[in-house]
C-alpha cells in the first residue's frame, strides 16, 4: 500500500465488526469510520436513550481521533446518520455541548431504515491531524 497511508486502530473504541478500520490516515487527512452509539450485541436498555448513544459515538470519534494526532479541533466535516428527524433536537443539544466553539461542515441524515444492532445514530467524519 501507499506510503502515505495508514490504517487507525485503537483499543480505545469499540473494535471494528467488519472489514474495515477505525480510521484511514492518508497525508494529514484523517477518514473515520461510522460510529455507533452501542456495542456489538448490546441491548436496547443498555444502549441508553438518542442523548446517551450520541455522547457515545462522539467518545469513540474523540478515542480515535486521539489515536491518529488529532482531537475535535481537527473536524472538518461531520455526517450524523439518525432514525427519525425528530430525534435531531436532542442529538444537537449534545453535539454542541461536547464540540463546543469548534463548528465543523455537518450533515443531518435522517435513515429510512434502521441503523446497524439497532442504534438510533451513527457518526463519520473527516479530520485533519493537528
Amino acid at each position: 500500500m501507499n506510503g502515505d497511508v495508514r490504517m487507525i486502530h485503537t483499543a480505545a473504541a469499540p473494535s471494528p465488526n467488519g472489514h474495515y478500520s477505525h480510521a484511514v490516515l492518508h497525508g494529514n487527512t484523517l477518514y473515520v469510520s461510522g460510529q455507533l452509539g452501542r456495542g456489538s450485541g448490546m441491548s436496547d436498555a443498555e444502549a441508553g436513550d438518542i442523548a446517551r448513544q450520541t455522547r457515545r459515538c462522539l467518545e469513540n470519534l474523540r478515542a480515535i481521533l486521539q489515536a491518529a494526532n488529532s482531537d475535535f479541533a481537527g473536524l472538518l466535516k461531520v455526517n450524523v446518520y439518525i432514525t427519525d428527524i425528530a430525534l435531531w433536537p436532542a442529538v444537537n443539544a449534545v453535539y454542541s455541548k461536547i464540540l463546543g466553539s469548534h463548528r465543523p461542515a455537518r450533515a443531518v441524515i435522517p435513515t429510512a431504515a434502521a441503523l446497524h444492532f439497532g442504534a438510533l445514530i451513527e457518526i463519520d467524519a473527516v479530520a485533519a491531524t493537528l
